[in-house]
């Protein structure tokens, strides 16, 4: 409105003097509702955004923001969306794919507030433990969509996990860089039990971290994946090559999967360990799937829904095979002396 000079003067209609029509009548969410698609074409000055590239982008894969925006914001963001779209300006009919709504942060019982005198200052926890200890307290304390309650004692937690990672590398550090073997090594080349185990733990470690941050934005759990990682390895005492070569993997992908959460200390880490490479720029780490398979299972053996005996049997039976081992148990034996079997139910390699 500012560039229409004819409009923009006009005699006061009081007075009747020259006088200037006031041009800032929109409150600043008509801007915050349509931002994102200005993103698309930051540099685009003969139109609002480019609609090749609006066509590109949108709609936008992942929104986080507050609850107290769903009311307004998102309305309004959809309504700007919806009314592009009918003008020919961009296919996108929704703003947004997918959302989350973070929790606030409570201490002693109430919204951290100024007002209230309850408000932790970052850099205080920062100076004292390091940003990586403040980042994977707020990551592990609850779930991103939930209220975080503050505590000491869990930034000491955080901590404390953080300087096992530390001891981990340092204290095998001489065993770490001797290692050839930097490729991982083949479930079927494992022949002891514990490194089949350890084998499997880095791998379904992988798998699960993955869901947990891709899928589910559940970060907590992710957090808790590692940290039982990190216990398998510590009690792990590697004393042959191939032990060795199976410690490193797990160490690699242990600071793999942290470093987005804490990639201060992750990356020195690495270093230490004998990569040149920067972390954070390496491809994620890739599960391989007969490193998931079992070796045994547990198999629950119920009568009329009670259960009444659980059994290790080989992984990968069939229906047939596992039906005939479980009912060559003794104490299946005895329950089914004199009764009819009506019906059997058997599901393979299932708790």
């Amino acid at each position: 409105l500012t560039e229409d000079k004819e409009w923009l003067s006009v005699p006061c209609p009081k007075c009747g003097k020259p006088g200037r029509r006031e041009a800032d009548t929109m409150d600043t969410f008509i801007c915050s509702s349509w931002y994102f698609f200005r993103y698309c074409s930051a540099r685009e000055d003969g139109a609002v955004f480019n609609v090749d590239e609006a066509n590109y982008w949108m709609a936008v894969d992942q929104y986080i923001g507050g609850i107290e925006h769903a009311c307004l914001h998102l309305i309004y963001a959809r309504f700007f969306t919806k009314f592009f779209a009918d003008l020919g300006l961009c296919h996108a009919r929704e703003p947004f794919t997918n959302l989350l709504t973070q929790g606030m942060v409570i201490k002693d019982g109430a919204k951290m507030s100024k007002s209230l005198g309850n408000v932790v200052d970052p850099d205080e926890i920062i100076n004292t433990y390091g940003a990586d200890t403040a980042r994977l307290f707020i990551l592990f304390a609850a779930p991103p969509a939930n209220d975080l309650d503050w505590s000491e004692r869990g930034v000491e937690g955080a901590n404390r996990f953080l300087n096992r990672v530390w001891r981990l590398v340092e204290e095998n550090i001489a065993l770490l860089s001797s290692v050839r073997e930097r490729s991982s090594l083949p479930m079927e080349r494992l022949s002891e039990q514990r490194m089949r185990d350890l084998k499997r733990k880095i791998h379904t470690t992988i798998r699960d971290v993955t869901r947990d941050i891709a899928d589910e934005k559940q970060f907590n759990t992710a957090v808790a994946r590692l940290m039982e990682l990190l216990n398998a390895l510590t009690s792990f005492r590697p004393e042959t090559d191939d032990e060795s070569a199976l410690f490193r993997e797990g160490v690699d992908v242990l600071l793999a999967c942290l470093n987005p959460f804490c990639p201060h200390i992750t990356e020195e880490l690495w270093s230490l360990g004998g990569h040149e490479e920067t972390l954070s720029k390496l491809p994620w780490p890739e599960v391989e799937p007969s490193a998931l398979e079992m070796d045994s299972v547990t198999v629950v053996v119920q009568f009329n829904g009670k259960v009444r005996e659980k059994e290790d049997f080989p992984a990968g039976l069939s229906k047939e095979e596992l039906q005939e081992r479980v009912f060559a148990l003794p104490s299946v034996r005895k329950r089914l002396e004199g009764v009819e079997v009506v019906r059997v139910i058997v599901v393979p390699d299932k708790l």
